[in-house]
């Protein structure tokens, strides 16, 4: 995949207007770091969404560089961005705790926010989605909606939470359904993970949960061609077509980007691994197919709202 490298000032005249001030908070100009690109109309393109947020609702000045997937290059950009006056820098990807990690010592006046990550230090945070419940209620829907009895999964990788949620959900709608499960050994590998999902419909599966966001798209455009189901994942992807999405599992991380910009210019970003959920409003399912009956959709938003008032699913 080509890789572009970027630095962009965002302007303020392009959303707040002229002649406004600085927002009297802890925030004073924010950077953000994307592994690959913010063109990829799921994750890359949802931190950038974000970054936008953040410009707009704080009326600061925001940054952000593409294709920054090795330790150096992170060092690189953060060094850049730290003579710009960025003291607010996102790194969107698990892969950017570690570096921030090593990073915060040398630079004590940024606060450094990374994704589904471990952050170790004072001016470290890591905001995790706390993916199983997603998964589980997803797992739900392509249960119900199956005709052959079997679905199936094609994820990036075994630690992925919404995996295990998403088994269990489908087994608490159907005892006897059956699941399973490939891993294609990263978010990228369309090649992998199409050749997986021709292998998964040939054996019947007929639902499918396509968990890796940078290949997804190419998985839903197949299913299509089929005559399949897919829950969408990460993004609302209802717009691939009502009759092949059911629905999806979206993480809404533009607006997580918003929540946690704010937390740090109020004083009360909290360091260390924070967690969010349905109750946190940033996890949702997405718009549902006209295919998945009133009845069940009834049922099933009594138990998402169960469990952002009791933290307990249905199987509990």
């Amino acid at each position: 995949m080509l890789k572009r490298f970027g630095l962009i000032l965002i302007s303020l005249f392009l959303f707040g207007g002229c002649g406004q001030p600085l927002s009297p908070g802890k925030v004073e100009k924010v950077g953000l770091l994307v592994p690959e690109t913010i063109y990829d109309q799921v994750w890359g393109t949802k931190g950038y969404r974000g970054l936008l947020q953040i410009q707009s609702s704080l009326n600061v000045d925001v940054f952000f560089k593409e294709g920054m997937n090795t330790e150096t290059l992170v060092e690189q950009a953060v060094e850049e961005f730290d003579r710009k006056g960025v003291n607010l820098v996102y790194g969107h990807g698990n892969e950017y705790a570690a570096f921030f990690n090593k990073l915060s010592e040398e630079y004590p006046d940024i606060h450094f926010i990374s994704f589904n990550g471990d952050a170790t230090e004072k001016n470290t945070t890591s905001l995790n989605f706390n993916a199983y419940a997603m998964g589980f209620f997803g797992g739900m829907v392509a249960s119900h909606m199956s005709k052959s009895g079997k679905i199936g999964v094609l994820a990036a990788f075994e630690w992925q939470p919404e995996v295990e949620g998403f088994y269990e959900g489908a087994v608490y709608e159907n005892k006897d359904i059956e699941v399973e499960i490939r891993y294609v050994g990263h978010w990228d590998d369309d090649e992998k993970a199409l050749e997986a999902l021709d292998q998964m419909l040939a054996e019947g599966n007929d639902v499918i949960y396509p968990a890796g966001d940078g290949f997804n798209v190419p998985v839903i455009e197949r299913v299509k061609e089929k005559g399949k189901y897919v829950i969408g994942y990460i993004s609302d992807q209802s717009d691939f077509g009502e009759s092949t999405v059911l629905t999806s599992t979206v993480q809404h991380v533009d607006d997580l980007y918003e929540l946690s910009a704010r937390r740090f210019n109020k004083g009360k970003l909290e360091s260390g691994n924070l967690f969010f959920d349905f109750k946190d409003d940033v996890i949702s399912l997405g718009a549902f197919s006209p295919k998945v009956d009133d009845e069940f959709r009834q049922r099933l938003a009594e138990s998402i709202q169960s469990y952002k008032e009791t933290g307990k699913l249905p199987k509990q």
